[in-house]
C-alpha cells in the first residue's frame, strides 16, 4: 500500500470535516485531458514526462471527462452553504496523481486556472493508493486506470473507470444517472438471467418482490448523495438523480422500486428500458456522469456525448 509521497493542501479552499463530508477522489487523467502526456510517460519514461510538465506548467490542461461533474459538485456546495453556512455535510474533492510533485505543478495550476475547489493534491510513489483512499473516507473514486478501480472495488470503495471524451454538460443542477443491477443493487438477478435465462430471472424477481435486493458497489455513494439531496425541496434542489435500468417496469421493476423505498433512497426519475438502448434517454437527461456495469451501455452513452463511468463487475 502507498502512503502519499507528498500531499499539498489547498489553503485557498476551506478544509472539510472528513467525518461529515462526501469525499470524492479523482485522478488527474479523469479530471483533465492528459492522453498525450500519458503516452509520453509510457513511451519515453518518467523523466521525460516530468520535463514536459515542468516546461508547460503555466499552460492549463484541457478539461477531462470528470471535469464538468466536479464543477457541478462545487455548485452544490455553494447552494448548501447559502442555505446553512455552518453545514459540514459537503462534497470534498481530492486529486490523486502517481507522478512527482515537481511534475504536478501543472495540475495544481490548471485547477487554479479553472477555479476548481480541490482540497488536497496527493502525489503517490506508486500506482496503488488504496490506503490513502481508505484513510480519507473516500466515498467515490474516479480513475482512468482499470487496475486502480478494481483495487478500490475489492476494498469496498465505490469506484468507476472514466473514459476520456469531450464533454459538454449543462453546469447546473448536478445530474447523476445510475444503472440498477450490479450498480445500486447487487448482481443476484443478473447471475440468474445469465445462467438460467429471462423466464427464471422474472420468476425469481416476482418471488422475491418484497425482499430488498442486496447492495451494489455504488450504493454507499448514492445514499450519501440522496441524504444531501434531501436538504432541499425537489423544486429547488441543486441535485437530481436518476435510475436508468435495462429491467422492464412491468414484471421486474416493482422489486427495484420497493428496494429504493426500503433504503429511503429517492430518485427524481426512474426509467425501465426493457432491454432497449439507453442513449436516447441519457441524451435527454444530459447527466454530468452516468454509471453502468455494461460496456455496451457505456459506449452508447459516449456516442451521444454523455460522460460515462464504467463499474466493472469482472475485477
Amino acid at each position: 500500500m502507498a502512503d502519499c509521497e507528498s500531499t499539498i493542501i489547498n489553503t485557498d479552499v476551506k478544509q472539510k470535516d472528513l467525518g461529515e463530508a462526501l469525499v470524492i477522489a479523482v485522478t488527474t487523467r479523469a479530471i483533465f485531458s492528459l492522453e498525450e502526456e500519458h503516452k509520453l510517460y509510457l513511451e519515453k519514461g518518467k523523466e521525460e514526462y516530468t520535463r514536459h510538465q515542468q516546461a508547460n506548467q503555466d499552460k492549463p490542461l484541457s478539461p477531462g471527462t470528470a471535469f464538468a461533474f466536479i464543477q457541478a459538485v462545487q455548485h452544490v456546495n455553494k447552494k448548501i452553504l447559502e442555505s446553512n453556512p455552518a453545514e459540514k455535510d459537503l462534497f470534498d474533492i481530492l486529486v490523486l496523481s502517481n507522478s512527482s510533485p515537481e511534475s504536478g505543478v501543472r495540475i495544481i495550476n490548471s485547477a487554479k486556472h479553472y477555479g476548481l475547489e480541490i482540497s488536497k493534491f496527493c502525489f503517490v510513489s506508486n500506482e496503488d493508493s488504496m490506503q490513502y483512499l481508505k484513510s480519507h473516507g473516500v466515498k467515490l473514486f474516479l480513475s482512468a486506470d482499470r487496475t486502480d478501480v478494481c483495487n478500490a472495488l475489492r476494498r469496498g470503495i465505490s469506484a468507476a473507470l472514466v473514459f476520456q471524451q469531450e464533454v459538454q454538460a449543462p453546469s447546473t443542477p448536478l445530474r447523476v444517472v445510475f444503472d440498477g443491477d450490479a450498480m445500486l443493487f447487487s448482481n443476484e438477478t443478473d447471475l440468474i438471467f445469465q445462467e438460467q435465462g429471462l423466464e427464471e430471472a422474472v420468476q425469481y424477481e416476482q418471488t422475491m418482490e418484497n425482499v430488498p435486493m442486496g447492495e451494489g458497489p455504488l450504493k454507499a455513494f448514492a445514499m450519501h448523495l440522496g441524504k444531501m439531496r434531501k436538504k432541499f425541496s425537489q423544486e429547488k434542489s441543486p441535485i437530481r438523480t436518476y435510475l436508468v435500468t435495462s429491467r422492464s417496469g412491468w414484471d421486474m421493476g416493482i422489486r427495484a422500486i420497493k428496494t429504493l423505498w426500503k433504503w429511503g433512497l429517492e430518485v427524481d426519475e426512474a426509467f425501465f428500458m426493457d432491454g432497449a438502448t439507453k442513449g436516447r434517454i441519457l441524451a435527454q437527461i444530459q447527466p454530468h456522469i452516468f454509471f453502468d456495469d455494461g460496456l455496451h451501455n457505456i459506449q452508447g452513452a459516449r456516442n451521444v456525448g454523455v460522460p460515462s463511468a464504467w463499474v466493472p463487475s469482472c475485477c
